[in-house]
């Protein structure tokens, strides 16, 4: 039986990559074997949901799975992300890794982007959950058993109370209905921390609610 082609998963800690990861090994038709990662090197979180790093290994340690960081500055222009992502992907292909999974779900612009991105590497792109309805999907994480938290949202999109909730069945009932049941349109960003894809839940307890650079951010702690 000829191995599994290679994939690393673009994870960024929050419940559309994890749910992508529970999809791919669902469907076995690649090998997960690495979270890659883009971490603020500034403030030691994940971009954009500004999880600690510490959160995120406990994630990757409960998904079995080695991180694969991305360091960029902050702040960061597109050629400095371009250059950081272009050597962690030099490094993949070298491994034989041969594709790289993303969780986008609807946003044309975004796939289009890492498809020519991902043309330069010889790395194939893989969007395992592309095109399903969110809310069903949502509704779906929910009842799998992924749990998750809200770490950021975009105030001008989304009440700022929203920060720092469980996604569950009651902020999804509560979301206007100009909010995508996702967040696929950026209105906020999760933090997951139990469900199918991992062995154990994650630990968490939640910290201060801050605002810095037009977004609410509710911190999330170690236990």
């Amino acid at each position: 039986m000829a191995a599994r082609p290679k994939a690393l998963l673009a994870w960024s800690s929050g419940k559309d990559s994890a749910w992508s990861l529970h999809v791919l090994r669902e469907q076995a038709e690649v090998e997960v074997v690495g979270l890659l990662t883009t971490i603020n090197e500034a403030f030691d979180r994940v971009a954009m949901h500004a999880v600690r790093t510490e959160l995120l290994r406990a994630q990757a340690e409960a998904a079995d799975l080695p991180l694969w960081p991305v360091a960029i500055p902050w702040p960061c222009s597109n050629a400095e992300y371009e250059a950081a992502m272009a050597a962690v992907l030099a490094r993949a292909a070298a491994a034989h890794i041969s594709a790289v999974a993303f969780g986008d779900l609807f946003l044309d612009d975004v796939r289009r982007y890492r498809e020519e991105r991902m043309k330069e590497t010889g790395l194939r792109p893989l969007f395992p959950i592309w095109g399903t309805p969110t809310g069903a999907l949502a509704t779906r994480m929910v009842a799998s058993g992924l749990r998750a938290r809200l770490t950021c949202v975009d105030p001008a999109k989304l009440d700022p109370s929203f920060a720092g909730r469980d996604f569950d069945a009651a902020l999804l009932a509560d979301l206007p209905p100009s909010v995508d049941p996702c967040g696929e349109n950026g209105e906020f960003h999760t933090f997951a921390t139990d469900g199918p894809m991992f062995r154990h839940a994650i630990a968490i307890r939640a910290g201060e609610v801050v605002t810095r650079d037009g977004f609410v951010f509710a911190d999330l702690l170690p236990p």
